[in-house]
């Protein structure tokens, strides 16, 4: 089992795209959390719950950007919802982790984790694979994907894990800073090494932090 992370915007869903077209079985938390919040499901009504009608559309869906002006502005109301959404993203993951596994015991499984260093669970898989990007490269992706000011983009990196923090957990680092082409080489090598170690459980060999300066 492979743990993929990434700081916000560095990247990980090309990586994991890219690790997908391979053949790596994709477990995405993202996607993941969207389904554990569908309309009728216990998460979205926990979240209601807890946050108020303000955070649901006229369609009776999560207001996305509402919630998120919400838990970015105010640390307990993130952690409350962390802890409504994380477990049921965790359960799902497993299940579909272990459908895979079931299906092809030699598949390489990636659960790709925005969170995975600030929740603590780095020891749960067999390789750790950070993607990595200056934080100035983060912010004007955001503030461009997300039509977000500056202001507001910093807060959600700053939201979670510092780049120091991520390197100090990763086993394999994958740099977005050069294009694509760097971008491909740098997951060929990856799929390499995964491929080639005939086992579920790899090296734990630490990779040395580099300097994360860029902000």
């Amino acid at each position: 089992m492979v743990g993929l992370t990434g700081g916000i915007a560095s990247g990980k869903s090309a990586v994991a795209q890219m690790l997908h077209e391979r053949g790596a079985v994709i477990v995405d938390a993202d996607v993941l959390a969207r389904e554990v919040v569908e309309p009728g499901t216990p998460g979205l009504a926990a979240i209601r719950a807890r946050f108020g009608d303000a955070v649901i559309d006229a369609a009776g869906r999560l207001d996305r950007p509402a919630l998120a002006s919400v838990v970015f502005a105010d640390a307990e109301a993130r952690a409350d919802l962390n802890a409504i959404v994380h477990p049921r993203v965790r359960a799902l993951a497993a299940e579909r982790g272990a459908a895979a596994l079931a299906a092809d015991p030699d598949a390489v499984v990636v659960e790709v984790i925005p969170l995975l260093v600030e929740s603590g669970r780095t020891d749960a898989f067999d390789l750790i694979v950070v993607v990595d990007a200056p934080v100035a490269s983060q912010r004007a992706r955001l503030m461009a994907r997300n039509d977000l000011s500056r202001a507001d983009a910093d807060a959600r990196i700053g939201a979670q894990a510092s780049r120091e923090e991520r390197l100090a957990a990763a086993d394999v680092v994958i740099v977005n800073d050069d294009g694509l082409d760097s971008l491909e080489a740098q997951v060929d090598a990856l799929w390499t090494r995964l491929r080639a170690s005939g086992e579920r459980v790899l090296p734990r060999v630490r990779h040395e932090a580099r300097d994360p300066s860029g902000a």
